[in-house]
């Protein structure tokens, strides 16, 4: 199996389709706190969650669809019923709903790769999870999409690198790879604005963000209606 780590610039000059020797997939990570937060979501009882381009975008389905419920980096604001902070979203509940998600990072490197044959969108917490449904299609080529600092984000080449050696078949012990994540510029940052009362940063996002293989299902995007549509995925 191929394996290749790369960035949301990188994709642009990547091809992610299938290849002629088999079937391809594409694993899009961002553990601090877009894919986290989605996880709780959907154990929370949320049935899909559009992924969403922008702010207006996310504002406009609000818009045509008042039942669904717009979440989104930073602090609060009109528009949006709650932000991206998995501490938040897993107090909710969220049966039946539609979600609409924009985030700084993860939605956009899901997006960026939407017209992959298989997109599957993760952190730490539903890694192992990822890894099986990778091993159940048995691509010969993986690319990870690390959406952080220009594909350059501990964080996420950490949980990268822990689903990509538990596809591989190898036993991994997830300690090193959380210890690299919470060691991260990221991790620091959501630390310091928990210190400082940030408004949108719950106090136990980093701890949740840090747990591995927390939830028992992968999450899988598609294009649905012209959307990019996240479920969860057995």
């Amino acid at each position: 199996m191929e394996q290749r780590f790369i960035g949301i610039p990188d994709l642009a000059g990547a091809d992610i389709t299938a290849p002629a020797e088999g079937p391809a997939a594409v694993v899009v990570i961002d553990v601090l706190r877009a894919f986290t937060t989605a996880a709780w979501a959907f154990t929370r009882g949320a049935e899909r969650i559009v992924l969403a381009a922008s702010l207006e975008e996310a504002r406009a389905y609000k818009s045509r669809h008042p039942d669904w419920i717009t979440l989104k980096d930073g602090p609060p604001a009109p528009g949006f019923d709650t932000v991206n902070s998995p501490g938040l979203v897993r107090s909710l509940d969220l049966a039946g709903r539609t979600l609409v998600q924009k985030t700084t990072h993860g939605t956009a490197g899901a997006l960026a790769a939407r017209n992959a044959p298989l997109l599957l969108c993760a952190g730490f917490t539903v890694a192992a999870a990822t890894a099986r449904a990778l091993r159940a299609v048995r691509p010969r080529q993986v690319t990870y999409v690390i959406t952080g600092d220009d594909g350059h984000a501990d964080e996420d080449l950490a949980c990268a690198r822990y689903i990509a050696d538990l596809t591989a078949g190898r036993t991994a012990d997830p300690a090193p790879y959380l210890r690299r994540a919470g060691a991260s510029v990221r991790a620091a940052e959501l630390a310091d604005g928990v210190r400082r009362g940030y408004r949108g940063i719950h106090p136990e996002d980093t701890a949740l963000c840090l747990e591995a293989d927390g939830h028992d299902f992968a999450m899988a995007a598609a294009v649905e209606e012209g959307r990019v549509v996240l479920r969860p995925s057995d």
